[in-house]
């Protein structure tokens, strides 16, 4: 198994509930992500429990990083939720199951209207020669420092 978990982590002048209330929303993750690989969240509810699952539209040319790839639709499951303070799912396609690695949002509230938060990406259940495999590539840190900028601006506008 790989034991890649990437992290970023800011202090955010904004209340963790109006943190929350974006990362809980699935349309939040498609106005967040920032690398023009998410399109729209199809029809999706907010995040409320774990195995809730939402459906996001795709499309990996902008990225240029899996040749042929092109648009698609990725299902999500909610594997970790706690209102207020965390959101984690973890990907798969719309007719396979969760490949094993998941994407996550921790907020904590520093009491003074500001909150900490960090978003992360977890490959670690994911094993390497399944990822070699497909040529999968890691999500590098800066297209987390990039989601974690968009949603900076997008809670303190």
């Amino acid at each position: 198994m790989s034991s890649e978990r990437l992290s970023v982590t800011r202090r955010i002048a904004a209340p963790a509930s109006r943190v929350f209330d974006l990362v809980s929303d699935p349309a939040g993750h498609v106005a967040i992500d920032g690398s023009g690989m998410l399109e729209a969240a199809s029809g999706a509810a907010r995040l409320s429990e774990v195995g809730q699952t939402f459906d996001i539209d795709m499309d990996r040319a902008p990225l240029n990083d899996i040749p042929g790839m092109g648009k698609y639709k990725v299902r999500n499951t909610v594997t970790a939720i706690v209102t207020g303070k965390l959101v984690e799912w973890s990907v798969s396609g719309i007719d396979r199951p969760p490949v094993g690695h998941v994407y996550g949002w921790q907020i904590d509230d520093n009491g003074d209207d500001a909150c900490t938060v960090t978003n992360y990406c977890d490959w670690s259940g994911i094993t390497e020669e399944y990822r070699k495999a497909r040529d999968w590539p890691i999500v590098p840190s800066h297209m987390l420092e990039k989601s974690l900028d968009n949603l900076e601006r997008l809670v303190t506008s």
